[in-house]
């Protein structure tokens, strides 16, 4: 009983900061109260803290065919939402430039049942920081990958209750995109054969940042020629995506620009590292949104 009150407090505030919710979208899984996926982010904060301790003093686990399964079953999803949102609001005749909530009718509910299972998406990316955990790539673990993984659950909570289809569907086009590339990537380079074909990892990392850019362009085009999609809505979703282009520009500069030392370069060991698709160091980013691995 005390849950329930809980639960319904948390709602009723959450539904007076933003306002009433999408009808549409009522009784869909894990969207009626905020509870679950606030309490699906904590554990998965918990997760990275309790595992790093459990697995101090333990030998790194391989996954290897954990890591082939898992990459080739985000592949696939990722392919099944790009395809499916191509084909939705071309269906709805949406407008590249601008796209309200309402005009497209039945095209608009199919756009909203893919970007539920998009949001579901990232509760299943939690497993790319798991995986860190067990094979003991605690370096790996950084701010942008959390920040990224748990930010993006969360916001796509509130998209999926408040704006879920009209001018969002633009952001998780492009990442399935990339995310169909990256996972691919990630997959393959499991296999030590393929590794010598994985030549293009800088080249993902680009096309993450142009997601990121292409993305604010068109979040912004809406408010500057508006149609009726929420302003408030454009400017936050400008400004986290803001946060991801410093943040990865800052990991790119440091990844790819910056020119090592004489002693690191001695220090530097001949063969090169990859795990789970990319030299140990991209991860530092996660999926780009990387995601890379949070968008979008």
């Amino acid at each position: 009983e005390t849950l329930k009150t809980f639960d319904r407090e948390v709602n009723e505030f959450v539904d007076y900061m933003f306002g009433p919710r999408d009808p549409r979208v009522r009784g869909w899984f894990l969207l009626d109260s905020y509870l679950p996926t606030f309490f699906l982010t904590g554990a998965y904060l918990l997760c990275i803290w309790l595992g790093n301790k459990f697995m101090k003093n333990r030998p790194p686990f391989s996954l290897r065919a954990h890591l082939i399964v898992y990459n080739l079953g985000i592949t696939l999803l990722s392919f099944y939402m790009l395809i499916e949102l191509i084909l939705a609001t071309w269906e709805g005749g949406y407008n590249l430039q601008c796209q309200n909530l309402h005009s497209a009718g039945e095209a608009d509910i199919r756009v909203a049942k893919v970007l539920w299972w998009y949001y579901f998406s990232k509760v299943i990316e939690f497993m790319d920081t798991i995986f860190f955990v067990l094979r003991k790539k605690s370096s790996q673990i950084t701010f942008l990958h959390v920040y990224h993984h748990a930010t993006m659950f969360n916001i796509w909570w509130c998209v999926l209750n408040w704006i879920p289809c009209g001018q969002s569907f633009f952001g998780p086009t492009l990442n399935s995109f990339i995310h169909v590339l990256m996972y691919s990537y990630y997959g393959l380079s499991v296999i030590p054969s393929m590794r010598k074909y994985l030549w293009w990892k800088k080249y993902l990392t680009q096309a993450q940042l142009i997601q990121f850019l292409l993305t604010i362009v068109h979040t912004l085009s809406a408010a500057v020629k508006p149609c009726g999609f929420p302003f408030g809505c454009l400017m936050f979703q400008s400004s986290y995506m803001a946060t991801l282009v410093i943040l990865f520009i800052n990991f790119y500069i440091k990844t790819y620009r910056k020119a090592p030392s004489r002693t690191a370069v001695k220090e530097t060991p001949v063969t090169t590292e990859i795990k789970n698709g990319f030299h140990k160091d991209y991860f530092a980013a996660a999926n780009g949104l990387q995601n890379n691995k949070k968008a979008q």
